[in-house]
């Protein structure tokens, strides 16, 4: 049973996704239109936004270590609801790349990393069940946000599109928000709490080291989802699957996601996180092997070990730093970790989109090795105690 915290920000989330990462795939092409423009133009703007959001992480996190998670993501719904009317008022290159300037920073402070630190803390090492509780729910933003945002832009246009995530940013996700927890005592103990030795399970002594596999597992096996999302179905035509066969099997990839996420809070719930990370991280390297000895038509069994490990990641990102670091300081910790995958959320389109041009199907090779280089990585980490 989902407990209210869980509902509030996994509901606020999907909202939070649906309107951020899974707007340009269905709004890019009549923006572009309507500007006189490429939709290549559009994503750069919002890979502009992604490169805004990056170092945000840190910050956001440190604010929800001191004042807990609740105002922070009020606020960020309100940001959400102003770049939203931002992109309906675009008129030009400039005010396009502005109004992605404000959803960059909206998502900079609004996502997974924020909801995962908020849940720290409120909750502290009994957030994991949360965490995965979240991402459950916000496996269905591309299920929910591509269907309604076409059906806006259909009836209304783009504009009122745009305006129309606003208003539910302002209705629904801003109530989420506020219902989530109100501000009282934190699970986290407090600064002079630990340096007084009376609550040393809060804080634990990472190496840099470990810190900085942390933070390359994240990166690079986020470089191979964000790959797989934005260039699938041409990767796979690439290896010889069709068209048809394409999108059939790009459709199993979210169902996948929710699959392991059920995975992760059914069976090692109990496990130490490292295990999760690490059948996360041979998801997708056994589904690249699979595709490229066996021919297109495993291409199914390709979607699905990649969307099993896909899922579990997403939730790996929050509970495994949990685990190394405690929650004393989760939030600024974790933002740091995850500056370089926001990066790379940000290029891997492009940087595969060039590879696919110069390399055609050996682009597999390219997402295999940075993948496997996380799992070797994931076993080269010593575990750490169980959260």
């Amino acid at each position: 049973m989902l407990s209210k915290a869980t509902l509030t920000l996994g509901l606020s989330q999907t909202i939070a996704w649906a309107s951020s990462y899974y707007l340009p795939a269905v709004l890019a092409a009549p923006i572009a239109r309507d500007l006189g423009t490429s939709t290549s133009t559009v994503y750069a703007g919002f890979s502009w936004a992604l490169l805004v959001a990056a170092p945000l992480a840190p910050v956001s996190g440190k604010l929800i270590d001191r004042f807990g998670g609740r105002a922070v993501l009020m606020i960020t719904s309100l940001l959400f609801a102003m770049g939203m009317v931002a992109l309906a008022s675009v008129s030009s290159m400039l005010s396009l790349f502005l109004a992605w300037t404000v959803m960059g920073i909206a998502m900079g402070c609004g996502l997974y990393d924020a909801a995962f630190a908020a849940l720290v803390y409120h909750q502290g090492q009994n957030a994991r069940k949360a965490i995965a509780g979240i991402t459950l729910i916000g496996g269905f933003a591309s299920t929910i946000g591509w269907p309604l945002s076409a059906w806006m832009e259909f009836q209304w246009g783009w504009r009122q599109a745009c305006l129309g995530w606003a208003a539910i940013h302002l209705l629904l996700g801003l109530p989420l928000n506020a219902m989530f927890s109100k501000p009282g005592k934190a699970a986290v103990a407090s600064p002079e709490a630990l340096e007084a030795g009376t609550s040393p399970e809060d804080k634990k002594s990472v190496s840099l080291g470990t810190t900085v596999l942390l933070s390359a597992v994240f990166a690079t096996s986020y470089f191979s989802s964000v790959a797989m999302a934005a260039h699938l179905p041409a990767l796979l035509q690439a290896v010889g699957v069709t068209m048809v066969a394409s999108v059939a099997a790009g459709a199993l990839i979210g169902p996948a996601q929710v699959a392991g996420r059920l995975l992760e809070i059914w069976v090692m719930k109990n496990r130490n996180p490292i295990w999760s990370a690490r059948m996360a991280a041979f998801g997708h390297p056994l589904g690249v092997m699979t595709l490229l000895s066996m021919g297109p038509g495993v291409a199914p069994a390709f979607a699905l070990l990649h969307g099993l490990g896909n899922g579990v990641m997403t939730i790996v990102r929050g509970t495994l730093p949990l685990a190394y670091f405690g929650v004393h300081g989760y939030g600024e910790k974790q933002g740091w970790l995850v500056i370089p995958t926001r990066v790379v959320s940000a290029l891997a389109p492009y940087a595969v989109g060039l590879a696919l041009d110069a390399w055609g199907a050996a682009t597999w090779w390219l997402t295999l090795g940075l993948s496997t280089t996380a799992l070797l990585a994931l076993f080269w980490l010593r575990a750490p105690r169980s959260a």
